[in-house]
């Protein structure tokens, strides 16, 4: 196996590898790449290189009754190796995934690929001129480390009434992604670490540990401006409306594997804060009206026949065939909004809603049945935004994913702004699912108007029009590459390949909003209502 060399890592040493059969499973540490089985498209096993971000020991299920065989537990009978799990990356997927894998499913046989040697600390200081920094690939990414440490460091010096220390605080700082090794075994960190971050402390993840973000440049020294504590961040959310500058946030290891919701049992992609006591569980049980998260079947059903709940509990907005909206304030309606916010998590990996949230209204689109109604996606508004923003969060649901909802869901966010006469965007950073569902609603919009107007037509008029910022507009017409230089000036212009190709696209669309179907008026809040804060 050929040692991965990406090119700003040209000047560093080469990566040590270990052939086939040298090393144990007890020797794989943090940062080694190494083949994993992996089930392929087919269905058969298929070997893929993958990077080990963490390590532990297989968790027991308290919640499930233990299973014997001839009078042994099933926990006697399993291999050794299966005694250990590893969180991996495969190479060349995406982030969301990443999972964890049991030990017997690591390749032995074949080359082990170490982490890459640090560079020496005198190459460090002759690369922190601005624009010369290398990117590191290594897992201990220097920006989440210094921001967190920054963080700490902080709220440390800085006591007071108003900013209480966190618990994941207390020690001089955490601990570094690595194997435990003999001399390392009085490092181990205590309870209170895993109970802070249970309780939504942003400083370290699940287990401790600082991961790698292949996208973030390490910068050249920690800046204040960019460390924010847990009350900054919150304060921070009456603006943005997400935990976007939460770097520590972004790179937690996933801690729930599964989730079933209803009839559907899905993967989670990402970390998301549910109680430290649900984590790593096979499978976390959603009730689907309420939403309240249970660890096992039984309590599910015990649930149930106390849950009256039929479908959101906010007021119908809109209703058309089968499919109705659902306006609900997150002041009001707090319990139902946070286990909102919690299930997104799991599939959102660089926006959340934290635990206030109070200043935004959800609008939750469900499928209508006879057994009630069942969620399919939501977005989030802030209820007073500065920017404008028409959207804070927006999520289709896995099981529903790939149908066209998400152009539905994105065209109802951009009809209650033509009802409030806004012009509006989504919050940026978008993830990488929700910029193409943008994209795309974008440019089939800006072509239907083109295609049913005869008249001049302006950005200006089509912002108007479609309350599309003139931003987006441009954007779009641009990447469509719509602008033509004629006479002096610039004219858009609409070739018959895209013409074709958006009628191919209206007719495989089936499902649209329809204005007269929506029965709404813009909220309107007091100062006291607006009031951040508990």
């Amino acid at each position: 196996m050929a040692p991965h060399t990406p090119k700003d890592e040209s000047n560093l040493e080469p990566a040590p590898i270990s052939p086939g059969g040298t090393y144990s499973i007890q020797t794989v540490s943090v940062g080694c790449k190494i083949y994993i089985r992996r089930p392929g498209p087919d269905g058969k096993d298929e070997e893929r290189l993958a990077e080990i971000l963490s390590i532990r020991d297989k968790p027991v299920n308290p919640y499930a009754a233990t299973l014997r065989t001839n009078g042994v537990k099933q926990e006697e009978g399993q291999r050794p190796e299966d005694k250990l799990q590893f969180f991996v990356h495969w190479d060349q997927f995406n982030k969301r995934l990443d999972e964890w894998v049991e030990g017997s499913r690591l390749i032995l046989s074949r080359d082990l690929e170490w982490p890459r040697p640090k560079a020496p600390p005198a190459a460090k200081k002759a690369t922190k001129a601005p624009g010369k920094i290398p990117k590191s690939q290594s897992l201990l990414k220097k920006a989440a480390t210094s921001n967190a440490l920054a963080a700490i460091k902080h709220e440390a010096d800085t006591p007071g009434p108003s900013t209480p220390r966190s618990r994941a605080s207390q020690s001089p700082a955490p601990p570094f992604l690595k194997r435990k090794s003999p001399h390392d075994e009085a490092m181990e960190e205590d309870e209170d670490d895993l109970d802070a971050d249970a309780d939504g402390d942003m400083d370290v993840d699940a287990e401790g540990e600082v991961l790698d973000l292949d996208a973030t440049e390490a910068p050249p020294s920690p800046l204040p401006v960019a460390a924010f504590s847990k009350e900054q961040e919150i304060e921070k959310l009456r603006t943005s409306g997400s935990m976007t500058q939460s770097i520590s946030e972004i790179a937690r290891v996933k801690n729930l594997n599964r989730l079933q919701i209803g009839k559907h049992e899905v993967d989670a992609w990402y970390f998301s804060p549910y109680p430290q006591e649900y984590a790593h569980l096979p499978v976390l049980y959603i009730c689907e009206f309420c939403l309240s998260y249970f660890a096992s079947t039984f309590m599910l059903s015990r649930h149930r026949k106390r849950c009256t709940l039929l479908h959101p509990p906010g007021n119908e907005i809109y209703r058309h065939e089968d499919i109705s909206f659902f306006e609900l304030d997150g002041r009001r309606q707090l319990t139902w909004c946070r286990n909102l916010s919690l299930l997104s998590k799991c599939f959102l990996d660089h926006k959340t809603l934290y635990y206030d949230v109070t200043p935004f209204m959800y609008y939750v689109m469900c499928h209508r049945d006879s057994a009630g109604c069942h969620i399919i996606g939501y977005f989030s508004k802030e209820k007073e935004s500065a920017d404008n923003y028409n959207v804070a969060c927006i999520l289709t649901l896995p099981q529903h994913q790939r149908f066209g909802y998400g152009k539905v869901l994105i065209e109802f966010s951009y009809e209650l702004s033509k009802k409030e006469g806004k012009i509006g965007s989504p919050e940026k950073p978008l993830s990488d699912l929700g910029l193409l569902s943008y994209r795309a609603y974008w440019a089939d919009t800006i072509i239907e108007l083109l295609l049913s107007t005869n008249d001049d037509i302006s950005i200006d008029d089509i912002a108007q029009k479609t309350s599309i910022t003139h931003t987006d507009i441009m954007n779009t017409c641009t990447t469509l590459q719509l602008f033509k230089h004629y006479k002096g000036q610039h004219v858009i212009s609409l070739p018959e390949a895209l013409q074709e190709r958006f009628k191919k696209s209206k007719e495989k669309r089936k499902r649209r909003i329809h204005p007269e179907c929506l029965q709404w008026k813009p909220p309107v809040f007091t100062r006291d209502q607006l009031r951040f804060g508990w």
